[in-house]
C-alpha cells in the first residue's frame, strides 16, 4: 500500500506540473506570435526604406554618369528623380532617405 501511495503523490505533482505548463502555453505562444507580427512589420518597414535609398543611389549614380560621359545615358521619361521619391518621417521627426 505504500508503493501505491507514492506512486500517487508522484503522478499528483507531475499533474500538477502539467497543469501549470497547460494553463501557461497559451499565454507564451500568444506572446511570441505578438514579437512575431511585430519583426515582420518592421522588417517590411525596413524593406520599403532601402528600396526608396537605392532607387536613390541608382538615381544619382545614372545623374553622375551622364555628367561625366556627355549624351551615352540619357533618362527616360518615367524615371524617377530623387526629389519625387516619397520621404517618410523618422523617429524624432527627422526625414528618411533623400
Amino acid at each position: 500500500m505504500e508503493v501505491f501511495g507514492g506512486f500517487v503523490v508522484m503522478m499528483s505533482i507531475i499533474s500538477f506540473f502539467l497543469a501549470v505548463v497547460w494553463l501557461v502555453m497559451p499565454f507564451v505562444a500568444f506572446a511570441i506570435m505578438k514579437k512575431q507580427h511585430r519583426m515582420l512589420d518592421l522588417l517590411e518597414n525596413v524593406d520599403k526604406r532601402l528600396a526608396v535609398i537605392e532607387a536613390c543611389l541608382e538615381s544619382a549614380q545614372t545623374a553622375g554618369y551622364s555628367g561625366n560621359q556627355g549624351a551615352e545615358h540619357t533618362e527616360g521619361a518615367g524615371e524617377q528623380t530623387c526629389a519625387e521619391l516619397p520621404v517618410g518621417q523618422g523617429e524624432g521627426g527627422r526625414e528618411q532617405c533623400c
